[in-house]
């Protein structure tokens, strides 16, 4: 039963995860609401411990973005109305943040974030595998296809009748 649980709120935390500037990340409200603390609690904290926050760990979205997101996700409308825009929280600023919490539910979660976070990177590279071999079929069916078109280009002409030979000059031949 617990492993259903936990692959339930795997799931869930799956969901919450948003691709921002190419990387994989959780909004600080996301991530508040998944160590059960209030959203300006969590963020007191971070800027408390700042030096363990560098840049590939956590960011401040930009207004632009923030409206990027809400326009994308309806369950981040109220981030169009939001004073300052959000931040957020890479893989390892999300277990960094637990740790700056320490709290047992955050600690707990954190292990969750980082299975979610593990799972979708495994489904990433399973789909550049994919990627990987339709193209090699694509070349192969490119190649099979131009062998395709000699061999029939061959076929017809033997199918071809062969020109007629020339009639014999009627006539005496010396």
């Amino acid at each position: 039963m617990a492993d259903h649980y936990e692959i339930l709120v795997v799931e869930q935390v799956e969901s919450l995860i948003l691709s921002v500037r190419g990387q994989k990340v959780l909004l600080d409200r996301d991530l508040a609401e998944l160590y059960a603390v209030e959203t300006r609690i969590l963020n007191r904290a971070v800027k408390r411990n700042l030096e363990r926050f560098p840049d590939d760990f956590m960011f401040q979205l930009t207004s632009e973005e923030s409206a990027a997101l809400a326009q994308a996700h309806d369950r981040l409308i109220k981030l169009k109305f939001a004073r300052r825009p959000p931040y957020a929280f890479t893989e390892h600023g999300a277990i960094m943040a637990a740790s700056v919490l320490s709290s047992p539910r955050a600690v707990e979660v954190s292990v969750l974030v980082v299975r979610a976070f593990v799972k979708l990177r495994e489904l990433l590279f399973t789909h550049k595998e994919l990627a990987k071999k339709f193209t090699e079929l694509e070349s192969r069916l490119a190649n099979h296809d131009v062998a395709i078109q000699q061999l029939l280009y061959a076929i017809r002409q033997l199918m071809d009748q062969p020109p007629a030979p020339p009639k014999p000059k009627i006539g005496f031949r010396a």
